[in-house]
Formats: C-alpha cells, structure tokens, sequence
C-alpha cells in the first residue's frame, strides 16, 4: 500500500510545494505591510504542522500505519489533528486576494484535492478493523475543507486575522510538501522516474495558476 502510494504523493507534494512559492507566498506577502511579521507567521504555521503530525501520525502526507494496532485513543487523535488541519485549509479557498476573485483560486482547490486523496487512502489503511464507521471517518474527513470554506465566509474575522491564518496554512503546505519529498527518498535515491513526477506536478501546478 504505502509502495504504491509514493508516486502519487511525489505528484501532490510537488504541486502542493509549486503553488506554495508561486501563489501562496507571493500573494500572502504582497497584501502584507509587515513581511517579517508574516515570515514568522508562516515559521509558526510550519511547526504547527509538525506537532499535529505528532498527533495524526503523518497520515495527511501518506503514512500508513497497517504494521501495528492503533488505539481508539490513537484513532481519535489522528482524526483530530487531521480535521484542524483541513479546517484550516479550507479557510484559504475563501480569501480577498488581488490576484484572484473571492472563490475563484482554482490552484489552491486542486493542490488540496491532490493532497487529500493519498492522506484518505492512508486514513482509511490506519482505521481497518472499524468496518462501517472507517465509512463515517472518511465522511468526515472529507467534510473538514469545506466546513473551513464555509466558516471562512461567515466567520467575519478581520484583516490581520485572516492573514495570520493564511501564513499558518502557508506553513503547514512547506512542511507536509518537503515532507513528501524527504520520505520519498530514505536513502536519499531520488530515481529517474521521481524526478519526472515531481517535476509534472509543479508543471501542472504552473498551467493551473497561469492560465485558469
């Protein structure tokens, strides 16, 4: 399972790191009066991810965990940390932005579908054994984006909020992007065919943001 995995993820982490430098950053910087405030925004949104991953076990870039038990601790602990995190990324798709419409950042929508696909496969692989409520889970994974989007738009937070939460999230792509890309090469063996692949998904990342 996890083998079969890794291409895909290389795809997604290298689209989600490609639309990181080419839309996020540029656009969360250039509606900031305060770059350096920003930078550690993004600096904390970066570690963030890397103490919800203590608790979602990496499942959000691929991990597997079908070698062990996991506990209903364990389970509720992943669910958790994976529901805050997509929370949070659903509240970009609803941003002001002077380089898009409101609603209209069709990059950043498919840089999450891309990212979410192979962290369902791996969420579903963690949870067999639950039967019909491993059902429920996906149900409710699937659902945290959205509910992100829809607090975003109803949720009147102001300026300087809704930039802090950007930079967060921003961080949080850096972190799970560059994790893709490390786990694929555990003995730091970045093979031919990985390199295509990444190497498509930043492409497909630039066609999206520059001509959608």
């Amino acid at each position: 399972m996890k083998q079969n995995l890794r291409l895909p993820l290389i795809f997604a982490g290298s689209y989600l790191f490609a639309i990181t430098i080419i839309h996020i950053i540029p656009e969360l910087f250039s509606i900031s009066l305060n770059p350096s405030r920003v930078g550690l925004y993004v600096l904390i949104g970066f570690f963030m991810q890397q103490f919800l991953e203590y608790f979602s076990s990496g499942v959000e870039h691929g991990h597997v965990h079908t070698h062990k038990a996991v506990s209903t601790s364990g389970r509720f602990s992943i669910i958790v940390a994976l529901m805050i995190h997509s929370i949070l990324e659903g509240t970009l798709l609803t941003h002001d932005s002077p380089f898009h419409e409101k609603h209209e950042s069709y990059s950043l929508l498919l840089g999450i579908v891309l990212h979410k696909m192979p962290a369902a496969f791996a969420l579903m692989a963690t949870m067999q054994g639950l039967g019909k409520r491993a059902v429920y889970i996906l149900i409710l994974f699937s659902l945290a984006s959205p509910l992100g989007m829809v607090l975003g738009d109803f949720i009147l937070l102001s300026e300087d909020a809704v930039l802090i939460v950007f930079a967060i999230v921003c961080g949080s792509f850096l972190h799970i992007s560059t994790t893709i890309f490390v786990e694929a090469s555990p003995e730091h063996h970045f093979g031919l065919n990985k390199i295509l692949i990444s190497l498509l998904g930043a492409v497909l990342a630039i066609l999206v943001e520059f001509m959608i």
